[in-house]
């Protein structure tokens, strides 16, 4: 069966050379602990080749839909964040171009220049044949509720592509307010992966409907991971606290995010959450994703096994889904 996999990373070492040293240290990079004789994800983010497609092909995965990760041209203000992201766009057009029925691609934007984002993505969508952006949480402390990022929206409607909002690092108050006085490896973790990425990602998610940004835009799409960053649990509570002062929204909440948001799969494998996001989401707006390399390929093929939906839900989680949204040409057999 066809099986799509759409929140797969890659890197281009030499081009997050180009980004100044101190600005990825104030962004709150670190390195990650990883124990002797595992695998490192870092070490395989840099390649689109040959590994990577052996690992697929063992996991059953037809096509990855690949996004930057790490340190980009988020970082970088100016003409200089401009030109890093039209590099790392350009170099993912080049891989995907190797191997074009295996890769997709998300487009890296310029987030320090929102007047420069949205040209960067009619590029990446119109010329390299991208389905969209991914931005990676806050810049500079700005959610995409911020105006400045109106027009980056208002492109990503014209061109009918979807944002995916992905997790990044929290910024320096909210670390130090949360995450701070505890040993470095459980501080990282609890800021990121282990917490901290998804609620702040559900912040952003709820921002976009709390500002009026989704009603503005009633069009645009979006898509979060990790099995909806803990909004499906939420719905429901939400709603219900927020009923006296949403007076200015045309819609309930939840009823704006099931209009407009759709949720990946990635890095999440166990059931009780994927049937939370059932339940509150539905089939039709739930798609596959593994979170490569920071989860492997093999732990996805498993996922999908063990939760064994309906053959007719099972190819909207793999695949329709995600062909649909994202326009995916599929090669006719």
């Amino acid at each position: 069966m066809r099986t799509v996999a759409l929140e797969e990373h890659f890197s281009v070492p030499a081009l997050a050379k180009r980004i100044d040293p101190k600005a990825i240290s104030a962004r709150g990079f670190r390195p990650r602990n990883i124990t002797p004789g595992a695998v490192n994800p870092m070490e395989l983010l840099p390649e689109i080749g040959e590994r990577r497609l052996k690992s697929m092909d063992e996991a059953g995965i037809t096509l990855q839909v690949l996004s930057n990760a790490g340190p980009a041209a988020d970082l970088v203000p100016g003409p200089d964040g401009v030109a890093l992201a039209r590099a790392i766009n350009d170099h993912l057009a080049e891989a995907i171009a190797r191997h074009p029925d295996r890769f997709a691609g998300f487009a890296a934007l310029p987030m320090q220049s929102p007047d420069a984002a949205p040209a960067e993505l009619r590029r990446a969508v119109k010329e390299l044949g991208f389905v969209g952006p991914m931005v990676n949480g806050t810049t500079e402390g700005r959610f995409l509720d911020d105006p400045r990022y109106d027009g980056l929206l208002a492109a990503a409607v014209e061109l009918d592509v979807p944002i995916y909002i992905h997790p990044h690092l929290p910024p320096e108050p909210v670390r130090q307010a949360y995450y701070s006085n505890l040993p470095d490896g459980a501080a990282r973790v609890l800021e990121t992966a282990g917490w901290g990425w998804h609620s702040e990602t559900a912040i952003h998610v709820l921002r976009l409907v709390l500002a009026g940004t989704l009603d503005k835009h009633p069009r645009l799409k979006i898509i979060i991971g990790h099995m909806g960053e803990m909004l499906p649990m939420m719905m429901a509570r939400i709603d219900e606290v927020f009923v006296h002062d949403i007076g200015h929204l045309k819609r309930p909440i939840s009823r704006a995010i099931r209009d407009q948001v759709w949720l990946t799969t990635s890095g999440v494998f166990d059931a009780p959450p994927f049937i939370c996001a059932l339940l509150t989401f539905g089939i039709d707006r739930i798609m596959f994703s593994v979170d490569y390399p920071f989860a492997t390929n093999a732990e996805g093929a498993a996922f999908l096994e063990r939760v064994a939906p309906a053959p007719g839900d099972r190819e909207k989680l793999t695949h329709r889904n995600a062909d649909a949204l994202l326009k995916l040409k599929v090669k006719s057999k």
